[in-house]
């Protein structure tokens, strides 16, 4: 391929939530009508087109293709999660890699607050009702006054707390370094007393952190013991950084008062699990990243990202750059 047919920016084939890609590229050459934009739709295509790229988006980066690309330089993840790419081999290669930070953030926020506010009112027990046509009373929770405590203070963390702020709740949040405050009313760490004082005084467990060596079987037996039986536990985070177990163990002693799992360990949930049997589980099948407007928020991030590399050639400052 001569550098006349390279394109400018190279999209790769695999779609995300059931959204054709087609429309992802159509989002990105609409922000850049100067630039030539490629959708590589076959696996030949790919490999063809990425072995001249500069500049490639996907959501994901098989080792295969990764090989083939003789001239890569930036590839924009279209996850906001970038730990299933092949890391290692693109920082030797020098490859800027970017991520979907933030594009998440409005969508999911409102998928916890939907979560909270369900458990709260206890809008379940009223849809059992009404399928069985039964008008009776129940009672009800209030969420003004609660504590709600957020486990990652990221893009969607901060979404969350940003639409928390209108109910008058006491919030705490959990982040790597404390010391750099953030959007709660206090911030803590997950080593120390202090993050065990937190599940203690904690109404709505919000998860909304990454999945690593710290995060991963966080919320253990030991976690559930400490929580108030009047917690509830909402997961928009990755499924393993819960205790599977543990949190049947949990609804089943009551030590608990419910769940919202976007996300589960195992994932997809097999149809004989526990966990689909509980009245008061919520779950989604990883659900919450859905949002009509994904390839048009991602399509602004990776737009500027070309301008910035046009601009400064490889020594790009990137927005939402992971790598190098």
């Amino acid at each position: 391929m001569s550098d006349a047919d390279t394109p400018d920016v190279l999209v790769l084939r695999k779609g995300t939530h059931g959204t054709p890609i087609e429309q992802y590229a159509d989002a990105i050459r609409d922000r850049l009508p100067d630039r030539t934009v490629e959708l590589a739709r076959t696996p030949a295509e790919e490999r063809e087109a990425i072995r001249d790229a500069r500049f490639v988006t996907g959501m994901t980066l098989e080792d295969g293709l990764l090989a083939a690309a003789e001239n890569l330089e930036v590839f924009a993840c279209a996850y906001a999660g970038t730990g299933h790419l092949p890391l290692e081999e693109l920082e030797e290669r020098g490859v800027a890699v970017t991520n979907a930070s933030g594009v998440h953030g409005p969508n999911i926020g409102e998928h916890v607050l939907g979560a909270i506010l369900s458990f709260t009112r206890r809008f379940h027990v009223g849809a059992r009702r009404q399928r069985r046509r039964e008008w009776r009373h129940y009672q009800a929770h209030e969420l003004q006054g609660s504590t709600v405590t957020v486990i990652g203070l990221g893009a969607i963390g901060q979404s969350v707390c940003d639409r928390l702020e209108p109910f008058g709740v006491d919030t705490i949040g959990v982040r790597y370094s404390p010391e750099k405050g953030g959007p709660t009313d206090e911030v803590v760490g997950f080593e120390g007393d202090g993050f065990d004082d937190a599940l203690a005084r904690t109404d709505y467990l919000v998860l909304a952190c990454p999945l690593t060596e710290t995060t991963r079987g966080l919320i253990d037996s030991e976690a559930f013991v400490t929580m108030d039986p009047e917690s509830v536990l909402v997961n928009i985070a990755r499924g393993p950084v819960v205790d599977t177990d543990a949190l049947v163990e949990a609804l089943r002693s009551s030590w608990i008062r419910g769940a919202s799992l976007d996300v589960t360990d195992p994932e997809p949930l097999p149809e004989d699990h526990p966990l689909w049997t509980f009245e008061n589980v919520q779950i989604t099948p990883h659900n919450a990243g859905h949002t009509p407007r994904y390839y048009d928020r991602l399509a602004d991030i990776v737009a500027e990202n070309r301008r910035r590399f046009d601009e400064s050639d490889a020594d790009a400052d990137l927005e939402n750059q992971v790598l190098p």
